[in-house]
């Protein structure tokens, strides 16, 4: 065996050399080591959470102080969230937080799946014992009372005697229904403005009578002496009504209805909404004559009948008249989805089927000031 081609052994823990092999070769260059590669962001349930809450409270710091975290860290995570989903979703303005198209459609989704995990973490403590079920219903401001007071009374005992537990949302609802299907609750009465077809297919619906408004107008006024006001008449005058966020849904129906007298109508927001009293006053002081148009107050059926001058002393010269042949009218309903456990379904559609009509008005209802 030739000296260059002679091995020389290796010590324990020293590397064998090829005799003829330069130090370059026996130890080539370390290569440089490849970029680790960064694990991907994980979408949590906590930044779903926190998105809702910013986009309901329209500000970082009222988010913040609803979910007990400071302003940098909602700021932190609102951050982390759009470099997630790789895109921005909101648009920060000096009169406030407004969503981007994409922060829309994840909003949506978030309060989807928020409330779908909500519900079933429900569900597994009562399997596990651990709680009763419970029911969510919206009971929106401005309801009457002869609907209102049936229908919460309904729900208590039905609820009850099913063991389960009831939260109340006291909010309004549009004329889709849309906290409901999109799952911040469960059911809700409300109005159907343009019939049960309206309703999206995932939502279960039983009507509970029709309702009309409330029209009064200055005991001055030609159609005082009349008793009755035809719809022509009253997009004459100005109307005061709303605001619309307190009734969207009969707000833009009887909008639509009015507006196809003239064009050019539009209602005007009252300046209070503490009771009608304050808005007959308003209306009764304005410079030009107006009416004041309640939301849905009495139902259909009921033949009203004009209230006696000698009882006008509360209601500030203002006089309440009949809308001839009911053309603003809004149907009751009791709505709620239809993926619900049997049990919770069977509380609803109960209640919903005891609620009837109100009985028929005795005068001292027809001036009654309840709020508007």
């Amino acid at each position: 065996m030739s000296k260059d081609a002679a091995l020389t052994l290796a010590m324990p823990g020293r590397p064998v050399q090829a005799a003829g092999m330069n130090q370059a070769q026996a130890h080539p260059a370390p290569q440089p080591a490849a970029p680790e590669k960064e694990a991907p962001q994980a979408l949590e349930l906590r930044h779903l959470r926190y998105f809702v809450a910013l986009a309901d409270a329209g500000n970082f710091t009222r988010a913040a102080e609803k979910i007990f975290i400071a302003q940098p860290t909602l700021s932190q995570q609102i951050r982390r969230l759009e470099e997630i989903v790789g895109t921005p979703l909101l648009q920060r303005r000096r009169e406030g937080l407004r969503l981007t198209p994409a922060g829309r459609v994840l909003l949506d989704g978030s309060r989807n799946v928020l409330a779908l995990v909500d519900q079933e973490v429900s569900r597994t403590r009562q399997v596990a014992g651990l709680g009763r079920p419970s029911l969510r219903v919206v009971m929106p401001p401005g309801l009457p009372e002869s609907l209102a007071a049936p229908a919460t009374s309904g729900l208590q005992e039905a609820a009850a005697a099913a063991d389960v537990d009831l939260a109340w949302l006291e909010t309004a609802l549009d004329a889709e229904f849309s906290l409901i299907s999109t799952r911040r609750a469960d059911a809700g009465l409300g109005w159907l403005t343009a019939g049960p077809q309206s309703v999206p297919a995932a939502l279960e619906v039983m009507t509970a009578g029709e309702f009309v408004p409330q029209v009064w107008v200055p005991v001055a006024h030609a159609v005082a002496g009349r008793g009755t006001i035809s719809l022509e008449e009253l997009a004459a005058l100005t109307v005061i009504h709303g605001p619309r966020r307190a009734q969207p849904g009969t707000y833009d129906a009887w909008l639509t209805a009015m507006q196809a007298i003239d064009p050019r109508f539009e209602f005007t927001d009252p300046p209070f909404r503490h009771s009608l009293a304050m808005t007959l006053a308003m209306a009764a002081a304005g410079d030009t004559p107006a009416a004041v148009l309640t939301g849905p107050a009495i139902a259909a059926r009921t033949q009203a009948w004009p209230a006696r001058r000698s009882r006008l002393a509360g209601t500030y010269g203002m006089i309440r008249v009949i809308l001839q042949h009911h053309p603003l009218t809004a149907t009751a309903a009791l709505v709620w989805r239809d993926d619900l456990p049997r049990p919770l379904q069977q509380i609803l559609f109960d209640t919903a089927d005891s609620l009837t009509e109100p009985a028929h008005p005795d005068s001292a209802d027809l001036i009654s000031l309840t709020t508007a």
